[in-house]
């Protein structure tokens, strides 16, 4: 089977403009901004994520919403490593002072991040949305690192047919046939081409994202957490146990993974929603 997908029919078409712009830490990072006016939200995407897939998340939230690539993803900067869940948190946090942000919305590996920053700066952030976080102690499920070193493989490779194999296990098998699938199989494959991914971003699991899990009772804002059932990378436990320990949190849990996927108006509707408020 041909991975790369069909060889007929349009072709990509160009993502929005970004920029690169310089946090205070020296690193550059690759963000876009969207919408106007106030509130202004952020959104940091999961382990081997971009801004593409975190788009949809907010495509009903007000204000201007602010996209940006961790280090070492999209066009950002690839600093010497071992990197830390500390610098993750301190590109979101960089990110979100320069524009104002009170808000914010992280996915997986960018809600530990998250959760960082507010248990070190509980008045940071108004309003959270942690979707599928990620554990906060520094464990990782096989199938998350399975996941993880079959990804850097094909990219060190560079060959679009390996990227695309790889790529192919996000989707779920209902739509990777579809165009839908197809879409995104291809809209991967040509960043992972064109910008990589670098190995350095596996040493952020050698310490945990936070060591002191109760400091989160100190966030004074409003949370979101998403978890779903059925999820081998992103267990639904994680979901509650983060919930449970924020004071004011709602939690939604979904009834089968994939949820971008099976339920992304639901789910979009969820998070404008609650943000919106």
């Amino acid at each position: 089977m041909d991975r790369t997908g069909p060889r007929t029919g349009r072709p990509t078409l160009p993502g929005p403009a970004t920029e690169l712009v310089t946090l205070p830490s020296g690193v550059r990072v690759e963000r876009l901004v969207t919408g106007s006016g106030d509130p202004v939200t952020v959104f940091a995407h999961g382990l081997a994520g971009d801004v593409s897939g975190t788009r949809p998340l907010g495509s009903a939230v007000t204000g201007r919403r602010v996209f940006f690539h961790f280090r070492g993803h999209g066009r950002s900067d690839a600093p010497p490593g071992p990197w830390s869940f500390a610098d993750l948190a301190a590109d979101l946090d960089a990110v979100a002072d320069l524009t104002g942000a009170t808000r914010a919305v992280g996915v997986s590996m960018g809600a530990a991040a998250l959760c960082r920053s507010i248990a070190e700066a509980p008045g940071r952030f108004e309003r959270v949305v942690l979707y599928l976080p990620a554990a906060l102690d520094g464990s990782r499920p096989a199938a998350s690192e399975q996941r993880l070193d079959r990804l850097l493989a094909s990219v060190e490779s560079g060959e679009a047919a390996m990227i695309a194999a790889a790529v192919e296990q996000d989707i779920p098998p209902s739509v990777r046939d579809t165009p839908a699938g197809w879409s995104f199989l291809r809209q991967r494959v040509e960043q992972l081409q064109q910008d990589g991914l670098a190995a350095e971003i596996a040493s952020v699991w050698s310490a945990p994202a936070l060591t002191e899990e109760s400091r989160l009772a100190d966030f004074p804002g409003q949370a979101l957490v998403i978890g779903c059932l059925g999820d081998e990378v992103h267990p639904v436990s994680w979901a509650e146990r983060i919930a449970a320990l924020l004071p004011e949190a709602e939690l939604e849990v979904y009834d089968r993974p994939a949820v971008l996927w099976n339920n992304r108006t639901a789910l979009r509707e969820r998070i404008s929603e609650f943000l919106n408020r």
